[in-house]
Formats: structure tokens, C-alpha cells, sequence
């Protein structure tokens, strides 16, 4: 059994301008944020929503790096939820 799990699919949050996700490490149950001006370091514009989405899909394999790498070293939000950065995904790309 994985350690993390990705429970559902990538969505459109509108008021967090960002596509967010669910994770569960155990009994911990957060949601994890890619805002739109994240994913403008990755595309080279800013994305509109749906588009957004889509790069989250294509590329889940390193936003579920950047998700466990951030829970392994213990660096959640104050609000318990992991908010990407692009540092964040720069180092799950390496």
C-alpha cells in the first residue's frame, strides 16, 4: 500500500485561483493548491482555468513529487494544506 495517497482528481478552485487536489498520508487528509501563477513558470503565461487543470493532469507525477516532498519534510501551511511554489516544483523536477 502507498504511503500518500491522491484520492481524486485535480479541480478548479475559484476562490483560491488555483487547481487543487486531495492527499491522505495516513489518518491526515489535506488538499494541495497550484495557483495559476505557479503554473505561469511552467506554461509561460498565464493560464486560464481549464488549462490550468490540464497541466496539473499531464503533469501529476511532479506535483505529487513536490506534495510528498513537502510532507516528508514536515513543511505544511499553517492551515495543515500544502500550497505549491515553483521551488517547490523545481526541486521535484530535479
Amino acid at each position: 500500500m502507498p504511503i500518500f495517497l491522491f484520492p481524486d482528481d485535480p479541480f478548479w478552485n475559484e476562490e483560491a485561483d488555483a487547481v487543487e487536489f486531495a492527499v491522505q498520508v495516513g489518518e491526515y487528509q489535506g488538499r494541495v493548491f497550484v495557483t495559476r501563477r505557479t503554473l505561469q513558470g511552467i506554461v509561460g503565461h498565464m493560464p486560464k482555468p481549464d488549462e490550468a487543470v490540464q497541466q496539473v493532469c499531464m503533469n501529476r507525477p511532479l506535483f505529487e513529487r513536490a506534495t510528498e516532498q513537502r510532507i516528508m519534510s514536515r513543511a505544511l501551511d499553517p492551515d495543515a494544506n500544502i500550497h505549491l511554489t515553483g521551488r517547490d516544483l523545481h526541486r521535484a523536477a530535479g
